[in-house]
């Protein structure tokens, strides 16, 4: 398996709840295709962005490392594209 950067930015009208929920789920698409959470960073936290994005100026960034195969990673990219929540995610190869 190989490691991961992955970064994902949240919506920022979700409440500490929804997006505790939000991380929890979109961190267990990995845990559930075979992939290992290494570190979870929400240090950036609320920001505004370069850019609006479907009409949105402001999201929560979140930086997880992980340990993870193709299968995991494919499937990664599949579902936040459809989740709602997820306004951007991006998954780079980590350094070793």
């Amino acid at each position: 398996m190989r490691k991961y950067e992955v970064m994902y930015i949240l919506k920022a009208d979700l409440d500490e709840a929804a997006r505790k929920e939000a991380i929890e789920g979109v961190n267990g698409i990995i845990v559930e295709n075979g992939g290992k959470i290494l570190g979870i960073d929400e240090s950036m936290g609320l920001r505004d962005l370069a850019y609006p994005i479907e009409d949105e100026v402001k999201g929560f960034y979140v930086v997880v490392q992980i340990s993870a195969d193709n299968k995991a990673t494919d499937e990664f990219n599949r579902r936040v594209k459809i989740d709602p929540r997820v306004l951007r995610h991006l998954i780079v190869v980590a350094h070793e």
